[in-house]
């Protein structure tokens, strides 16, 4: 059984109906993805208002790039996160402790490291962007902040993964709210007040993260003494990082390629002019908003999978999985409504009406289809919350490198540019076409690292609860 702990903001998901623990945990977890896109928001609202659009193209381009270098330890987190989930579902808490002392003193040798070699790549990395020439500098200079400061992201993600591993969404909320607040009065300052333009929004972006690590290390120490967080204890256990790159690293590799994607995206887009990737780095950010809820209900999928798993409870783990596509499928057709709505929140980040269509030329073609989003990512979240990553690694990465970069160019070139958007739909059709049969096949139920989670008896439930799904 999941070990009980006294702060009430930490659910116990081995037991209960699956609909109502997923929108419990998925709730705060929504409004602190939403505040995180508010904050990130405000760098483009604040560049595209008061600096002006080749500015607005410059912050557009820092989110894949960014994401590309931090992707290798979010991966890991993720990976950290589901050990937390079996762990805490199976009450083994030696194991618990050593796996959050492994992964931050990982963070804490490996983040510095990392932070320079995201300044070294800066220029590279601009320089296979095709940057726009009148948005070169302000990219560059905006960029090189915000990788210099990359560690204090890194660290507030791996708070936030270990507390959701135990089933707590609600307290990364209270960090993300500290580092929206002090996000938006930071912008305001560094733009209006001292006019240092993009440099200013992006110092603003990486004091708000690294005040929200710290005081998360603090406040997770006090409310949380099992999960008590020693930063520079410097204990690394090697097999329990094995298990951790084992699980995270094929997400890492996931994300990196995925960052990758859009970098290549972002490439094509690029060459029709700063108006052009004004209007798609707006859109980007409404589509962002749009996923946020499946993005919530798909992590509470993972964390209630791994609890489930690691308690030996295979038999709630179905019920969990037909709950979240249930959910997402109710969002996507929400979703919709972006679509009309869209010219007017596009006109939050300019009053260029070039712009406002170029980026409603991408949330047209781009909404219909986020019903497909929902089903593939629910079913690989279930199966990396059972310990399952290389599938789910697999399914995404196929389906944007054979599909989604390939269709983007082909249709650009065949079709015009805005019809380089239906690339999206081309690549989740692709993920469903190898993530739904291997779900079904059942395979991954037995990848669980606890005890209990990969018992022969648990296996034997397991496969008995598959037949009779398969027969239904």
């Amino acid at each position: 059984m999941a070990k009980t702990t006294t702060n009430r903001a930490s659910i116990n998901m081995t037991q209960g109906p699956a609909l109502p623990l997923l929108v419990r945990f998925a709730l705060p977890l929504l409004i602190g993805n939403a505040l995180q896109q508010v904050y990130n928001m405000v760098d483009s609202m604040v560049v595209g208002k008061f600096v002006g659009s080749t500015a607005l193209a410059a912050v557009g381009v820092a989110f894949p790039v960014v994401f590309m270098m931090s992707s290798l330890f979010m991966g890991l987190g993720m990976g950290a996160m589901v050990m937390v989930s079996q762990y805490y579902g199976g009450g083994e808490q030696e194991n618990l402790r050593r796996t959050i002392d492994t992964v931050y003193t990982f963070l804490i040798v490996g983040g510095v490291p990392l932070c320079l070699l995201g300044i070294a790549l800066t220029n590279p990395i601009l320089n296979l962007l095709d940057m726009p020439p009148d948005a070169r500098d302000e990219a560059f200079l905006y960029l090189v902040i915000l990788m210099g400061g990359l560690i204090g992201s890194l660290g507030y993600n791996l708070n936030a993964g270990l507390l959701q591993g135990i089933g707590d969404s609600r307290t990364p909320l209270i960090f993300l709210t500290i580092a929206c607040l002090l996000n938006i009065a930071l912008d305001l300052f560094l733009v209006l007040v001292i006019p240092l333009g993009v440099a200013g929004v992006a110092i603003a972006t990486i004091a708000a993260q690294a005040f929200s690590w710290v005081f998360g290390i603090f406040y997770i120490n006090k409310k949380y003494p099992e999960l008590r967080i020693r930063p520079f204890s410097f204990k690394f256990d090697k097999g329990i990082f094995k298990q951790v790159v084992r699980l995270g690293l094929p997400a890492g590799v996931q994300q990196a390629l995925f960052s990758f994607a859009v970098l290549m995206m972002t490439r094509l887009v690029n060459g029709y002019g700063s108006t052009y990737a004004a209007g798609y780095a707006a859109a980007n950010k409404l589509d962002t908003f749009a996923f946020l809820p499946i993005q919530s209900v798909t992590t509470a999928a993972t964390t209630y999978t791994g609890q489930n798993i690691g308690a030996g409870r295979l038999d709630r783990v179905n019920q969990g999985t037909k709950a979240s596509i249930l959910l997402c499928i109710c969002f996507a057709a929400l979703g919709l409504l972006v679509i009309p709505a869209g010219p007017s929140l596009l006109r939050m980040f300019t009053d260029e009406a070039a712009v406002v269509e170029a980026g409603m030329a991408f949330i047209r073609r781009l909404m219909p289809f986020y019903w497909m989003l929902g089903f593939t990512f629910t079913m690989n979240s279930v199966m990396r919350g059972a310990g399952e990553a290389l599938v789910p690694m697999v399914s995404s990465v196929l389906s944007m490198w054979l599909a989604r970069v390939p269709a983007a160019y082909l249709l650009a070139h065949f079709f015009g540019r805005d019809n380089m958007h239906f690339c999206y739909p081309v690549g989740w059709v692709v993920g469903l076409a190898i993530t739904v049969p291997y779900y079904l096949s059942g395979r991954w139920r037995n990848k669980a690292i606890t005890r209990a989670g990969s018992t022969a008896e648990a296996e034997a439930e397991a496969a008995e609860h598959l037949k009779k799904e398969l027969g239904a």
